[in-house]
């Protein structure tokens, strides 16, 4: 695919985001359910597509997990476009109202981006997310996944298009650009044409992404989340929230990294039992290999290297060192951790409150796991990404987080001096 081709696509995605404008909601909610019927109805052609994807993949790749769609995960795509279908529009809200002395009204109202652009890696679910959070908020999606989930990406995308055409609506509100480079260069100089940019993937990716790209950028997905476990801390909880931070599923962005343990805190047996049952490699410093030595299993233990600090792991592994302090543990985080999720298991309220308040990043947990980090979960339906800058949008990306606002003014003749 040429050039010209390219931008014809982004011409065509701008000109279907001025249409988006004359949609109703009630249109929108029926384009969703039509799309998510359809999904489930499909979803044998979906999981074809995905097994060509996953056969090109080795198994122990951490991205393997997030490629592998199945019934169930189908299901559950559906199942958030159905809930997102449910929820309330955020658009033309009224965020702010005063009346200038000169009789000038003035309103906040929030309204769409315009054109949303995605880049992403091997997560093929991305890809109903993404549409069904940009339609519901007003935008046209420019979508473009990695080859990795190409054949994947192709089929989803296919059929929401098929959807919207039978509906006799414009199709080009979602674009499925190619899968190869020239694409993503096109995407990051779509200057005019493309109104933000959001990256999900990778640390390398996000980089890249902020590196090259003209066009405004949202950064979204690398999370090093930790847990600082406190000399307090009740030990039965302690095991309990690492253990699900770290192996309800490895590979995604809010999954545990690194522990932090108070040295006084040593209660390890049920941490230790728990995540030996998972086979988690462990990656411990002098102090903390000495203990946990005590209770892990030797071939699952190693001694943690520099290479360790601040690493994303996306995988049954995490690295863990033992701190004399809860200040050794905050400037430690503000050292490695990426500003994504990050977690303090104490009984000490004044360790709890100094936690929530010196930790810097989007989400801070206070006896409950990172794992929670999730627009889902948060009560706010599917999200299209964690974002860990502080521009715009922070934490989960949801609906409200899908839009901008303009400026509304009402006069009556009024001129300024």
């Amino acid at each position: 695919m040429d050039k010209i081709d390219l931008k014809e696509q982004f011409l065509r995605a701008k000109a279907a985001s001025r249409m988006l404008l004359s949609w109703s909601e009630t249109k929108i909610n029926e384009v969703l359910r039509a799309v998510a019927d359809r999904t489930e109805l499909c979803a044998s052609s979906i999981l074809e597509a995905n097994a060509r994807d996953l056969a090109r993949m080795d198994r122990r790749d951490p991205r393997y997990d997030r490629l592998m769609l199945t019934s169930e995960r189908i299901a559950a795509i559906a199942a958030d476009m159905r809930q997102v279908a449910c929820l309330p529009s955020p658009l033309g809200h009224e965020q702010v109202r005063r009346t200038l002395p000169n009789g000038l009204v003035l309103r906040r109202v929030s309204v769409p981006f315009g054109v949303i652009g995605v880049i992403y890696e091997a997560r093929p679910n991305v890809s109903l997310d993404v549409f069904s959070l940009c339609l519901k908020a007003g935008s046209a999606c420019v979508l473009k996944g990695g080859s990795d989930a190409s054949a994947t990406n192709e089929a989803i995308v296919a059929l929401i298009r098929q959807t919207l055409t039978d509906m006799r609506l414009c199709p080009d509100v979602v674009t499925l650009l190619s899968s190869g480079h020239e694409a993503a260069e096109a995407l990051f100089e779509a200057q005019g044409l493309v109104d933000v940019l959001i990256p999900r993937g990778s640390a390398g990716l996000i980089r890249t992404v902020r590196e090259k790209a003209r066009i405004p950028v949202i950064e979204t997905g690398a999370g090093v989340c930790h847990a600082y476990i406190d000399a307090s801390a009740n030990p039965e909880m302690a095991a309990a929230i690492v253990n699900n931070a770290k192996t309800r599923r490895v590979s995604v962005c809010n999954a545990l990294d690194c522990v932090l343990m108070h040295r006084d805190f040593g209660q390890v047996a049920e941490i230790c039992r728990l995540l030996s049952e998972k086979k988690v490699i462990i990656y411990a410093d002098a102090r903390s290999y000495s203990l946990l030595s005590l209770y892990y299993p030797l071939d699952l233990l190693c001694h943690a290297t520099p290479e360790h600090d601040g690493c994303e792991f996306l995988s049954y592994a995490l690295c863990w060192k033992t701190v004399d302090s809860l200040d050794e543990a905050l400037e430690y985080i503000s050292r490695y951790g990426s500003g994504h999720s990050e977690c303090v298991i104490t009984e000490d309220e004044s360790i709890a409150s100094r936690f929530e308040q010196l930790v810097d990043a989007a989400c801070v947990y206070v006896n409950a796991p990172t794992s929670f980090t999730d627009g889902a979960q948060f009560g706010m339906g599917a999200e299209i990404g964690i974002s860990t800058q502080k521009l715009h949008a922070r934490g989960p990306m949801a609906l409200e987080e899908m839009t901008t606002y303009k400026w509304l003014i009402r006069g009556n003749g009024q001129t300024r001096p």
